[in-house]
């Protein structure tokens, strides 16, 4: 059964101008929620001895560090996220460290301390752009050695799409921005770059068996033939995400989110825009 994708074009230039508006206004002004590994802190991960002392009554407790408090399911674990001043020295930050000790006492085990300094977390900053800078340059000298002129600049104003729109659901979200968030982005634009390749090969192939097929209906058959497994592929790795994000916890919550939103918006972007761009160029001619 041929589907008529191409017959929607109209409305996914429209939702995919609508996410990016939305998300470079979310990035101008919320920004993203940096975690400690850009913003600098100190993160405690910690068990309480009792199940008296709730998560509640220790956030009273370190009320005058403004703590962030997060509860891992299934884990019984807590996990403290404290923000430290852009100058703080070294010795401020141990001091911060032994003022959280001192709160809390012997009322929880300490499982793991990590103290990032501003500086650090700076540097990070800098290691992490020029990571998602070098991915998108390798990335786009693939797409344009792979294809040319017309499959080629379909598929690399998606990436640009898809690149503005992961980052744009962090900042809307509010998902913490971390050295993890970074791999999730570069992970689900790959594997969107991936699905894009598979759509045009077919594409490709197609343009060359049937010469005189109106573009239109060819790119439909195209997606068509390959519809069953883009929804294959899609759905086991969502259902491997759902998995990680109900029963792995606090700390991978996040990660599964984003690659569940990242893998949506892969199949989408590829099933529809790329596609879609390609009607704006006179594939046969270039051949």
């Amino acid at each position: 059964m041929q589907l008529k994708f191409m017959k929607y074009r109209r409305i996914s230039y429209i939702t995919a101008a609508a996410l990016v508006v939305l998300s470079v206004l979310s990035l101008g002004f919320r920004g993203l929620n940096y975690g400690i590994d850009f913003a600098g802190g100190i993160s405690m991960e910690v068990a309480p001895v009792s199940a008296d002392y709730t998560i509640d009554r220790m956030r009273q407790d370190l009320d005058s560090l403004s703590p962030e408090l997060q509860e891992m399911t299934g884990t019984g674990r807590i996990v403290i996220r404290v923000g430290l001043q852009r100058d703080s020295t070294e010795a401020q930050q141990q001091e911060a460290v032994r003022e959280i000790n001192e709160i809390l006492g012997d009322k929880v085990v300490y499982e793991h301390t990590q103290v990032v300094g501003p500086k650090i977390g700076a540097e990070l900053i800098r290691g992490g752009i020029l990571a998602t800078i070098f991915a998108f340059i390798l990335m786009a000298v693939y797409i344009w050695i792979r294809y040319k002129s017309g499959y080629a600049i379909g598929a690399f104003l998606t990436l640009i799409l898809d690149f503005v729109i992961m980052f744009g659901f962090f900042s809307l979200v509010g998902l913490e921005f971390n050295q993890t968030a970074i791999a999730v982005i570069l992970m689900a634009i790959g594997y969107s770059t991936n699905d894009k390749v598979v759509n045009y090969d077919r594409i490709e192939e197609n343009s060359k068996k049937y010469h005189k097929m109106p573009m239109t209906e060819l790119i439909d058959l195209s997606i068509s033939e390959m519809l069953f497994r883009t929804i294959m592929t899609s759905v086991t790795t969502m259902l491997v995400m759902l998995g990680l994000y109900l029963f792995g916890g606090t700390v991978l919550r996040d990660f599964s989110l984003a690659m569940m939103f990242g893998i949506v918006l892969g199949t989408i972007t590829s099933m529809f825009i790329s596609n879609s761009l390609l009607l704006n160029f006179n594939l046969r001619e270039e051949k």
